[in-house]
């Protein structure tokens, strides 16, 4: 405890120095919480155009992330986003006032401004010649001791805004992700998908099998469901005429957190219309692999240590053959429940009473096929039973024209032939509504205005659900989800 309480009084001790600074510097005339700076060029711009810029005179602004003085000379690195340069601060050359107000003043984490000429050091380092620099932003608590590479995970989440600061790679990801995402649009844009805006707020949680969050609108005195798909909305878009729609956005999802789930993710859901299942497992091979060369250059990714190859084709296995090849196990030859449900209890397969032979294959295909599927994988004909949004497979009703697209063992893609039947639509709910009632609280709810709409005519149309994040993390090579999202939730600190 002594030691804990000697940490903390250093640092305070450190931030009322950092705050003495500030209001000395107030009290010679700097504005030590700037209203604005106009920097013309980015650190990384300099260091890659060089050979143009050697000479002349730049303007930039940033972090000092580390000093070093001699005499009447100081090197300073200084961050922006693009990435970091030294700059060559001398006494002669902005005056020894100003030289005095910084070597007096500034802090590492502080922000300033500087204007100047390019040359290299004789060490052959790209600088700038400081002709004038200029206060920005005091930082009144210092940078982790460690700067160049703040690791504790915890901290890393909660602070993101120091992870950003003292990590470039961290802050080199989420550049990614902005890439990828503007790439995914710029994919479906080219092919005439329209982007559309659907409500984050239900008055009744649909479109996949998830527990929601709950909400109360006051005006209206009615309860509210956080989003955790907006496909219902998305089909009804089609009804209404549309016929190439997409949505990326937030989703969110009461459930469990992990290195692969958060409960507020981003989504892309992709709707076309005389579309079938077919067709938009080609749209989500070609997508993901031409945005992966977008981005990267390459197709072939290594994700934790493993080479994986996103070009198309992708492997395509039927969720009964997956069982077979992994588990050795011939669902074909299940013809009762008793049977699925004596075989799930051999293989102490935990199952709900709500659960029928599609729920118990499904369980089979969780525990023993999954982990298996590490190179792009379309798993197809799902059990009717737990897919009640898309269409049953002609030939063989008991299945569903549906995929799930796996990578590394993880679900990336959910689509489907949608279910245009609005008789069919309305009786797969109510067998839902009778699982929400056996006590599965996943199990969707009766949505009567979705089941209106199919009653005035769906055309053909094929339904995509993509993980945004998931799909960043494997162009990322990221181990959790949480290193894609920049504000990942978190448990309340313990004091």
């Amino acid at each position: 405890m002594d030691n804990e309480n000697n940490t903390i009084a250093d640092f305070n001790e450190q931030m009322q120095v950092r705050i003495d600074k500030a209001q000395i510097l107030e009290s010679r005339g700097y504005e030590v919480w700037a209203s604005k700076y106009s920097p013309t060029e980015h650190t990384n711009d300099i260091i890659n155009a060089f050979e143009e810029c050697e000479g002349k005179s730049v303007c930039i602004a940033g972090r000092i992330m580390a000093t070093r003085g001699h005499g009447k000379a100081t090197f300073i690195h200084i961050q922006d986003m693009t990435g970091k340069i030294q700059v060559y601060l001398r006494a002669d050359q902005v005056g020894e006032q100003a030289y005095s107000d910084f070597v007096d003043c500034v802090d590492i984490g502080d922000i300033i401004g500087i204007e100047g000429v390019v040359f290299k050091t004789q060490k052959g380092e790209i600088s700038i010649r400081v002709a004038k620099w200029t206060f920005l932003s005091k930082s009144l608590r210092p940078l982790p001791e460690k700067w160049h590479g703040l690791t504790d995970t915890e901290t890393r989440y909660r602070q993101r805004y120091l992870d950003l600061i003292s990590n470039p790679d961290v802050r080199a990801t989420f550049v990614t992700r902005i890439n990828i995402i503007k790439e995914m649009r710029r994919w479906l844009d080219d092919r005439g998908f329209m982007e559309v805006e659907t409500p984050m707020m239900h008055p009744i949680a649909g479109g996949a099998a998830a527990r929601p969050f709950i909400t109360h609108h006051n005006a209206l005195d009615m309860q509210l469901f956080l989003r955790i798909a907006p496909e219902l909305y998305l089909k009804r878009l089609i009804v209404g005429g549309f016929e190439k729609v997409y949505e990326l956005n937030r989703n969110f999802r009461n459930e469990g957190i992990s290195i692969k789930h958060n409960p507020e993710f981003s989504m892309i859901e992709i709707y076309q219309a005389f579309a079938d299942y077919e067709d938009i497992m080609r749209l989500t091979e070609e997508l993901i692999a031409d945005v992966a060369l977008k981005v990267l250059g390459k197709t072939t990714i290594n994700y934790q240590g493993t080479e994986i190859e996103l070009k198309a084709p992708w492997r395509r296995l039927t969720m009964q053959d997956a069982i077979k090849e992994y588990a050795d196990i011939d669902f074909d030859a299940i013809t009762s429940l008793e049977q699925a449900r004596e075989l799930a209890t051999k293989h102490e397969i935990e199952f709900a009473k709500s659960d029928g032979v599609g729920g118990i294959l499904n369980l089979f295909f969780e525990k023993y096929c999954e982990h298996h599927l590490i190179q792009p994988t379309f798993i197809i004909g799902h059990p009717t039973e737990i897919s009640p949004l898309a269409k049953a497979n002609r030939e063989q009703p008991e299945r569903t024209d549906r995929f799930e697209a796996f990578v590394f063992g993880r679900e990336i893609a959910n689509g489907f032939s949608e279910l245009n039947d609005p008789i069919d639509q309305k009786n797969r709910f109510l067998a839902q509504v009778a699982n929400r009632e056996d006590g599965n609280d996943e199990a969707m709810m009766m949505d009567d205005d979705f089941v209106t709409a199919l009653e005035y005519g769906l055309p053909p149309t094929g339904g995509l659900g993509i993980g945004v994040d998931r799909i960043v993390m494997f162009l990322t090579d990221s181990h959790s989800i949480r290193d894609v999202i920049l504000f990942p939730h978190m448990r309340h600190k313990q004091n």
